[in-house]
């Protein structure tokens, strides 16, 4: 199954992390298929807090894709920027 969620990063007591699709048999932080946007929690001032591709979002869900709770729940609360593919 395919897995749409957060892989951390950042140094320690600064998270960061990607929003990634990855197969949900493979560790949070390793293998992953594509990054499709960000989460930064400690965002600050002019900073962006979160970044989707939503072209991509919708293009893994429309292929079976499940987002974790986290994910859905950080979609539904914050309005994302769509962003062209890297």
């Amino acid at each position: 199954m395919v897995v749409i969620r957060l892989s951390r990063g950042g140094a320690k007591a600064r998270p960061f992390y990607n929003i990634v699709v990855a197969d949900k048999r493979d560790r949070r932080d390793g293998r992953f298929i594509e990054r499709i946007g960000f989460y930064n929690p400690i965002a600050k001032g002019g900073e962006e807090m979160l970044r989707v591709a939503a072209d991509r979002l919708t293009y893994w869900v429309g292929v079976g894709a499940q987002a974790s709770p986290t994910v859905e729940r950080l979609l539904k609360s914050k309005p994302t920027t769509p962003v062209a593919a890297a």
